[in-house]
C-alpha cells in the first residue's frame, strides 16, 4: 500500500466538517495550506483508528508533539520532492499504471477495474489527474530513498562480532569506594577556602533585588464584590436549563453504500438498488446487522465493528443523517438515508437520556458565571479607573486597594529572573519595578497588563544593590562543596591505586559484593561505562580486575571472575540480528541524509498558528 493513500482508511471522521485557510508553512518558497495539514492530521487519525480499531482514543491527536510531527512529515515530503526531481528521478507511465493497478481498492473480481477507480476517486474528491500525480510523487521518493533502505551492508565480520558480545556473559563482583566514606575525615585548609572563594565568586554574587508590594486588578477579583440576587440565579437555572448535566446521546450502526453526491443518475441507481436489497435482507433479520456491515459498508472505520459509530450527541455528523437518528426509538431499522456519502442504513442501538442537574448542585456555578458577566460589563471602565489612580496617587497604592476592594500583597526579596509571584515575572512587570522612577523616585508602576484580563501595579518596599556575598557569609557552604569535591577526589585516587595493585598481583582483601552474570542484553544494572569496561579487560588469565569512575563521584571497582561463552548461535538467529544492524544503519544514513535536505532549504513555520 502506498504511503500516499491513507485517505483510503477514513472512517466516521469524513462526515464532520472543518476546514480553514491560510498557510502554516512555507518550504523553500511553497506554502503548506492549513487544509493541507488539517487533511493529513486527519489521515493520521484514520490510521491510528484502523490499527487500534475500538480501542482508538481521538484524544491521542490533540498533544502538540503529534501535530509537529505531522507537520514535519509533509515538510520533509516537500524537502525530498525537491531532491528527487534536482537528481533527475523519472516515473514513467508503466511504472505508475503498475503500481495503481494493484491497489486493492481498485479491483473488482480481483482485478483493476477502471470503474471501481474511478469512482472510488469521485467518493474522495479526487480526480484521476490528482491522484495520479500524487502516486507519481510517492514513486519519486521511494526512488530516491531505496539506495538507504534497500541497500544497507552490514559485513559478515561485524555482524558475527556483534552478535557474539550481545551473548557472551562474564560472571563480576563490584565494589564501590564512595565520597562518603571520606567526607568526615576531611577539613579543607584555610588556604583552600579562601582560594576557591576568589575562583567562583561569582557563584556567589547576590544580583540586584527588591521587595515590594502590589494590587492585582483581574476579572476575577472584580467579580468578586458584584452581588448576585437569588431571583437572578432561578431565572439563569432556567433560560440555560439544558447547559447543566449530561445532553442526550444516541449510538447507531450503520452501512453505508457509498456513491459521491456528483455522481451520475445510472451510478446512483445502481448504488440505491445495492443499498435496497441489503435492507431487505437487515429488516428481514436485524440481528445480522453487524455481519451485514462487515459484508458491504464501504465505511472501512466502522464496518470492521460492525458498523458501530459510538455514542454521539447532536452536532457531531451530517445533517440527514443526525436527523433521522434522533427520531428513531431502541433497535429501530432505518433506510436508505441519503447524503452526500451515499446511502445509509442506520440501526439504533442505544440511547442516554438527557440528565439535568438540580438547581441547589449548580448554583455556586451560576453565580460565578454571573458575576463574571457583570464584571466583564465594567472590567474596561474599572480598569481605566484603575490604571488612572495609580498614577495619580502615584506615593500610596492605598486609594486603589480601598476603591476597588483588593488586599495589598507583598513579595519576598525577587529579582529579575524571578518566577514567583507569577503576575510580577512578566518581563514588561519587571522592568516597571526596576526602573528609576519605581526604584529612586519612590513611585507606583503603571498597571500593567501581565494576561489577558489582569493588570498589576507595584511599588518597591526595600531595594538592594548587586552584591558580592562575603567569604565569612558563603564560608559554610564553601567548605561543604570543598569536601565533596575533595572527597570525590580522594575515593577515586583511592580505586586507581587498589585496582593497580590488584592488577600487580596484591592479594586480593576487596569485600566484593555478591557475583552476577552479566551481557550487554542483560546488564543487570550496570551503567554502559561498566559495561565498556568489563568487555574491554583482558580476560586471558582470570581473575581480571578493571575499574570506573561512577556518576556519585565516587569509584567502582570490578572483578571479572569468568566468562560463559554462548551456546551455538544457529544461522537464522545471526541472520535475523544482522537483518536488525542493517535497519540501524539504514536508520542512521537515512537520518543523517534528512538533516542534510532539511539544512540546505529555506523552511519557515508558523508556530503559532497550529
Amino acid at each position: 500500500m502506498l504511503a500516499v493513500l491513507p485517505f483510503m482508511f477514513w472512517g466516521v471522521q469524513s462526515y464532520r466538517s472543518d476546514g480553514q485557510e491560510g498557510y502554516i508553512a512555507i518550504v523553500d518558497g511553497e506554502e503548506i495550506q492549513r487544509r493541507e495539514f488539517e487533511q493529513a492530521l486527519r489521515d493520521h487519525q484514520a490510521r491510528l483508528r484502523a490499527m487500534f480499531g475500538g480501542n482508538f482514543d481521538s484524544a491521542m491527536l490533540d498533544s502538540y508533539e503529534v501535530r509537529d510531527s505531522v507537520l514535519e512529515r509533509l515538510i520533509q515530503q516537500r524537502l525530498l520532492f525537491r531532491e528527487a526531481v534536482s537528481n533527475g528521478f523519472t516515473v514513467l507511465d508503466s511504472q505508475l499504471m503498475s503500481e495503481i493497478g494493484q491497489i486493492p481498492e481498485f479491483h473488482l473480481d480481483n482485478k483493476f477495474s477502471k470503474k471501481q477507480y474511478e469512482s472510488f476517486l469521485r467518493n474522495e474528491g479526487l480526480s484521476p489527474v490528482t491522484f495520479e500525480s500524487r502516486v507519481r510523487q510517492e514513486l519519486l521518493l521511494r526512488q530516491l530513498l531505496d539506495g538507504y533502505s534497500e541497500y544497507g551492508f552490514v559485513s559478515d565480520t561485524v555482524t558475527n562480532r556483534v552478535t557474539y558480545l550481545s551473548e557472551v556473559e562474564r560472571v563480576v563482583s563490584q565494589a564501590q569506594i564512595k565520597p562518603e566514606d571520606y567526607i568526615s575525615r576531611i577539613e579543607p585548609a584555610e588556604e583552600e577556602i579562601k582560594t576557591y572563594y576568589d575562583t567562583h565568586q561569582s557563584e556567589f554574587f547576590l544580583p540586584e533585588r527588591v521587595r515590594v508590594e502590589y494590587l492585582v486588578l483581574s476579572l476575577e477579583s472584580l467579580a468578586e464584590n458584584e452581588p448576585v440576587s437569588d431571583e437572578a440565579v432561578q431565572a439563569y437555572y432556567e433560560e440555560h436549563r439544558e447547559e447543566f448535566g449530561q445532553p442526550e446521546e444516541r449510538r447507531a450502526s450503520h452501512i453505508l453504500i457509498a456513491v459521491a453526491a456528483t455522481a451520475e443518475e445510472e451510478e446512483k441507481r445502481q448504488a440505491r438498488e445495492e443499498a435496497e436489497g441489503i435492507l431487505e435482507l437487515v429488516l428481514q433479520d436485524p440481528e445480522q446487522f453487524a455481519k451485514l456491515a462487515e459484508e458491504h459498508s464501504d465505511d472501512p472505520g466502522s464496518s470492521s465493528l460492525g458498523g458501530d459509530l459510538g455514542f454521539f450527541g447532536r452536532g457531531v455528523m451530517v445533517k440527514e443523517f443526525e436527523d433521522e437518528i434522533f427520531q428513531m426509538q431502541p433497535d429501530e431499522v432505518r433506510g436508505l438515508v441519503e447524503t452526500d456519502f451515499g446511502f445509509h442504513i442506520i440501526l439504533l442501538t442505544e440511547i442516554k437520556e438527557a440528565k439535568t442537574a438540580e438547581l441547589a448542585d449548580v448554583k455556586e456555578q451560576i453565580e460565578e458565571r454571573l458575576k463574571l458577566q457583570m464584571a466583564s460589563n465594567i472590567f474596561g471602565e474599572a480598569a481605566e479607573e484603575f490604571s488612572n489612580t495609580v498614577y495619580e496617587q502615584s506615593d500610596s497604592l492605598l486609594p486603589a486597594a480601598e476603591k476597588f476592594e483588593l488586599t495589598i500583597q507583598e513579595s519576598d526579596w525577587i529579582n529579575r529572573n524571578s518566577d514567583e509571584p507569577s503576575v510580577l515575572a512578566d518581563q514588561s512587570m519587571m522592568n516597571a519595578i526596576f526602573s528609576e522612577e519605581t526604584l529612586v523616585d519612590k513611585r507606583n508602576t503603571e498597571a500593567i497588563e501581565v494576561m489577558p484580563d489582569t493588570l498589576v501595579s507595584a511599588r518597591v518596599l526595600e531595594h538592594r544593590q548587586a552584591t558580592a556575598q562575603s567569604l565569612s557569609v558563603v564560608r559554610d557552604e564553601i567548605v561543604e562543596r570543598l569536601k565533596r569535591q575533595l572527597a570525590e577526589e580522594k575515593a577515586v585516587k583511592e580505586g586507581r591505586e587498589l585496582l593497580a595493585d590488584l592488577q600487580n598481583g596484591v592479594e586480593d582483601t576487596v569485600d566484593w559484593g555478591e557475583p552476577k552474570q552479566v551481557s550487554y542484553m542483560q546488564p543487570d544494572g550496570l551503567s554502559q561505562e561498566m559495561l565498556r569496561a568489563i568487555f574491554k579487560a583482558d580476560i586471558d588469565s582470570l581473575p581480571v580486575y578493571t575499574g570506573v569512575e561512577d556518576m556519585q563521584g565516587g569509584y567502582s571497582l570490578i572483578r571479572i571472575s569468568q566468562v560463559i561463552e554462548p551456546e551455538t548461535i544457529d544461522k537464522e538467529r545471526k541472520a535475523d540480528f544482522g537483518k536488525q544492524l542493517q535497519q540501524m544503519k539504514t536508520q542512521e544514513e537515512m537520518s543523517a541524509y534528512l538533516d542534510g535536505v532539511r539544512q540546505r532549504y529555506d523552511v519557515t513555520i508558523k508556530r503559532d498558528s497550529y
